[in-house]
């Protein structure tokens, strides 16, 4: 296997899940969520606990800004943040029950986009499909070292 030719093939795959990652999530609305907003939810939905800085290297924006929109989530009761028993400098943030409400109908909203995407997609496809993505969680998402 050719790996230049493994990588570009890697980085239009990628380009490709962001672009339907877009479309799957775009114009998906939450009571007054900016984008930005939403992003953070989605990324401590998957993700949780995490630490601010966690947040701030997947998201792109600098610890300021993500301090900043994450004490507007805090605000509106969206996310909660724990602090580490060991160590009371460390802080982690979790989605409230309420941010875990807005996310499982924003998640119900891209399902149903989702459900769409593949309604045409036969059963033998699903699976391997479905055995694509344990593969590349397994090797290259997650990879046990």
């Amino acid at each position: 296997m050719d790996k230049k030719q493994l990588f570009h093939q890697f980085v239009a795959f990628t380009a490709a899940v962001h672009q339907v990652t877009h479309e799957l999530t775009q114009n998906v609305k939450i009571d007054n969520i900016t984008p930005v907003q939403y992003k953070i939810l989605e990324y401590i939905k998957v993700s949780q606990p995490v630490t601010p800085t966690e947040i701030s290297d997947c998201q792109h924006m600098s610890l300021p800004n993500t301090s900043r929109e994450l004490r507007k989530l805090q605000e509106r009761k969206f996310i909660e943040k724990i602090s580490d028993t060991e160590d009371r400098r460390k802080h982690y943030v979790c989605l409230t029950e309420d941010g875990e409400k807005i996310m499982e109908e924003a998640f119900a909203c891209i399902e149903d986009r989702f459900k769409q995407l593949i309604k045409h997609v036969s059963t033998n496809d699903l699976e391997d499909i479905h055995h694509a993505l344990n593969i590349l969680d397994e090797k290259f998402f997650n990879p046990k070292s």
